[in-house]
């Protein structure tokens, strides 16, 4: 059976995510028990998201006519993150609610460390060849894959570094903005403005996408879906904030 630098590098973002989030609920009094248990939900969310947008997203390209099997077959690769973020936040807040647990207080325990897990999974990427990103042979940082590789050994912009970085200095700030927050939900809300507007500038310089599949000339499907989750972020930050208000007013009055 082989081992792939894919997989291995998902493995390591999620363990990764565990221990942060481990340690900065420690912080807040929440247990390790109760983030690794979480942490089941949210990856199996995460994976399940993923692979179902990837496979709806390019089923004419990949998988139409052929065995029924590859679409479950995850180690070839072919997971789309904004699907995994969507599938492991239904995952695990309802796995919160379920339990009665203070579901936004561990949103903003977890929610660095996804964006670490973000920055270490991009690895995988690049390792693995997916996601990479338009020609430019004028560029000095450019990288080229083998030969037999889509890109055809041309030079292309390494989009999994891009957002790679751009997600570790997310999670510094994320993790740095966490020993200040004011609310509960606030680094949740921050994450979704953070990662929206990343993904949004990393896309310009993808070049995976079918041209399909490229809206008016210039937006990917990633780029259109960006508006949603920045709108979501910014709408939940001012939710969790007046929310927050009225709690600490309700509580002055009695």
């Amino acid at each position: 059976m082989p081992v792939r630098w894919y997989g291995i590098m998902m493995a390591a973002a999620f363990f990764a995510g565990l221990w942060t989030a481990t340690r900065r609920g420690r912080r807040v009094n929440v247990s390790a028990d109760t983030i690794t248990d979480v942490t089941l939900w949210l990856m199996i969310g995460s994976i399940v998201g993923a692979r179902f947008v990837y496979v709806t997203t390019y089923w004419k390209q990949e998988f139409a006519g052929g065995p029924f099997r590859e679409v479950f077959m995850v180690q070839h690769g072919g997971l789309v993150y904004y699907g995994g973020l969507i599938g492991a936040s239904l995952a695990g807040m309802a796995y919160l609610w379920w339990k009665q647990l203070p579901v936004w207080k561990i949103a903003d325990i977890v929610a660095p460390s996804i964006a670490l897990g973000s920055a270490i999974g991009r690895v995988g990427c690049l390792l693995n060849g997916c996601c990479y990103g338009r020609t430019c042979d004028d560029l000095p940082w450019g990288i080229r894959f083998p030969a037999d590789h889509e890109t055809h050994g041309l030079k292309v912009h390494p989009t999994e570094i891009y957002d790679g970085v751009l997600n570790l200095l997310l999670y510094l700030g994320l993790a740095w903005m966490f020993r200040r927050r004011k609310f509960d939900g606030e680094i949740f809300a921050l994450y979704f403005i953070g990662y929206a507007i990343c993904r949004f500038i990393v896309e310009f310089f993808r070049g995976d996408y079918p041209p399909d599949h490229i809206h008016a000339g210039l937006f990917t499907p990633a780029q259109l879906l960006c508006g949603p989750i920045l709108l979501a972020g910014v709408a939940g930050w001012f939710w969790f904030s007046r929310r927050s208000t009225l709690s600490r007013t309700a509580s002055v009055e009695k």
